[in-house]
């Protein structure tokens, strides 16, 4: 092959995977619009059936709590007849509900906390991955609230806080997957995780060394009584 056509083939074969590059690229694009748009329409339904509901009932603060249940089933319900989008969905859900609750003056601490325990055990009866469910309903809230011009950061710890709690009554190794995922998500959810999860009993290593500490503290406070006695 002389050079000429070498050089020839190289340039067909930089063609093609630019072409294939751009392919990939456009149908990524088009993808990921589409996902914003479903997410979109997922949030509104969601903003309206909660909202709507409330309204309805007339029961602000109670009823809100149990709407949020309700329509958290019925997202999990949704994706496992799917069999697809409960990480995916959870966002967009746990947002649509922030922002139906604060349209009506709703209490939207509660309902975060609510959410978060909705989503953990909704997640766990259909075998879902409750750390990312989790995580993604945190992630909706917070947006929830930076656009409804809620207290992000405390409807953050909330909804965390609603996941541990209810990751900690499935078991340990859920509230630990929960609350590593959450720590690295929410600023202050190492205290509330450390809050939710028991308390480790002292060993006898521990508590002879403080007895050790303390002794050693009130010995020194002793001579140093004395000294100044003297």
């Amino acid at each position: 092959m002389t050079d000429i056509e070498q050089s020839t083939t190289t340039a067909n074969i930089s063609d093609q995977v630019g072409t294939a590059g751009t392919t990939v690229k456009s149908g990524i694009i088009s993808s990921l619009k589409g996902i914003e748009e479903i997410e979109a329409e997922i949030v509104s339904l969601v903003r309206k059936t909660v909202s709507s509901t409330i309204k309805t009932t007339g029961a602000i603060s109670s009823e809100a709590l149990g709407t949020v249940r309700d329509v958290m089933k019925g997202a999990i319900s949704a994706t496992e007849e799917v069999g697809t989008g409960l990480v995916l969905a959870s966002k967009s859900v746990a947002k649509g509900m922030v922002m139906g609750v604060s349209d009506v003056g709703g209490d939207m601490i509660g309902a975060a906390t609510e959410i978060g325990k909705a989503a953990v055990k909704g997640a766990a009866s259909v075998g879902g991955d409750m750390a990312m469910v989790a995580r993604r309903t945190v992630d909706g809230v917070v947006e929830a609230a930076n656009e409804t011009g809620g207290n992000a950061a405390h409807l953050a710890v909330a909804a965390a806080n609603g996941a541990i709690e209810a990751a900690d009554d499935i078991g340990k190794s859920a509230v630990g997957a929960v609350r590593d995922i959450l720590m690295g998500a929410v600023g202050g959810v190492k205290e509330v995780a450390g809050a939710a999860l028991p308390k480790s009993a002292p060993t006898e290593a521990s508590t002879a060394e403080a007895s050790t500490e303390t002794h050693h503290a009130k010995t020194s406070h002793k001579t140093g009584h004395k000294t100044g006695e003297s």
